[in-house]
């Protein structure tokens, strides 16, 4: 791959308060894609977000790429068109995520310089997609991401939103909940140098997980950088329940292993304690009917988990942290269950 293209187009520039006029990005710049599936509880929120808080909006390409809803998706879609004449609706027959992303930047781009991601669960805050633009330009980099700032509302979704973004949830990753502008290896997928993003192939549309990390391997590879901008934070719901949270973390599981065959890497020390932590939970009680001291790594992170439930208990003085251990641990055995089953599947789907 010629990362000489990329390296000669990218140039690191500081943070500078403000935007510039010079540096703003034009809405005509900019496209904007929706992946959905059956998602018409929260399509039209996640558009009407989308198109507030900036005049520069009107002249954005806003592309919703369906992957054959049977909902009331679509027509939802093309009722908002009556508000939003540069709404688009576009097919997406290969349904995955990676799949809507490429299609809207090979047919919607032309004539782009920006491609914006967004999720159809998210309610975006005012002027988002021009902020990304914005910030995509001053700082002339690949590739804008944002920090994750988890919020609940059920009482397991409130534990794992209160866990998920420490180090003991998420392994210290800088996008969640992180408050520090900086470079950075990967992070929530925001905003993209479209021609980048192209060059360097787009999304893996083999991965139905895990192709935002994958994608970001390739661009460092070809040279491109990456921005964690902490001035632009978005607001998710995880998952409420232990078997939606199971089920999520065994999938991103399966794809980082995917993600890790591919290009040869190794592991990070933060990827590598959870399935080090299940690997010695499941020798320890095996070997407990012979000796009870194998029960001392289980044991030791049972309590870990009991002292973080509650930390976390105290800290938001709500019972509900009690079960930030049982989401943590979910995480944690899922995702480390689905990174060694694809590990000894190899490569194949």
């Amino acid at each position: 791959m010629d990362s000489a293209l990329l390296l000669d187009n990218l140039v690191n520039e500081r943070d500078a308060p403000g935007v510039p006029t010079s540096r703003r990005a034009a809405g005509g710049d900019v496209v904007v894609v929706i992946p959905t599936l059956n998602e018409q509880a929260h399509i039209a929120a996640c558009v009407r977000s989308l198109m507030t808080g900036d005049p520069r909006l009107t002249a954005v390409e806003i592309v919703v790429a369906d992957g054959g809803s049977r909902d009331r998706t679509r027509p939802i879609v093309e009722e908002l068109r009556r508000d939003f004449p540069n709404l688009r609706l576009l097919d997406n027959p290969k349904r995955l995520q990676s799949a809507a992303v490429n299609l809207a930047a090979r047919e919607a781009g032309a004539g782009r310089s920006i491609l914006v991601r967004c999720d159809a669960h998210a309610i975006y805050p005012a002027g988002y997609v021009m902020q990304v633009a914005d910030s995509l330009k001053r700082r002339s980099v690949a590739s804008i991401v944002t920090p994750m700032d988890a919020e609940g509302e059920s009482c397991f979704q409130k534990a794992n939103a209160w866990i998920v973004d420490t180090p003991l949830g998420s392994g210290g990753s800088a996008h969640r909940g992180g408050r520090k502008s900086m470079f950075v290896d990967h992070g929530h997928h925001a905003g993209f140098d479209l021609k980048t993003f192209l060059h360097v192939g787009g999304y893996d549309e083999t991965f139905s997980h895990n192709e935002d990390a994958e994608f970001d391997t390739r661009l460092r590879q070809a040279g491109g950088r990456i921005f964690l901008d902490a001035d632009i934070r978005l607001t998710y719901k995880p998952r409420a329940t232990v078997g939606s949270l199971a089920r999520q973390y065994f999938n991103y599981g399966k794809g980082r292993a995917r993600t890790l065959m591919k290009h040869g890497e190794k592991p990070r020390l933060r990827q590598l304690i959870p399935p080090a932590t299940l690997v010695a939970c499941v020798v320890g009680f095996a070997a407990a009917p012979f000796t009870l001291w194998s029960l001392i790594l289980p044991g030791g992170y049972l309590a870990a988990l009991v002292l973080a439930s509650v930390a976390v208990a105290v800290k938001r003085r709500s019972l509900c942290g009690l079960m930030a251990g049982l989401a943590s641990a979910t995480m944690h055995m899922s995702w480390s269950a689905g990174l060694f089953r694809q590990l000894l599947k190899g490569q194949r789907l």
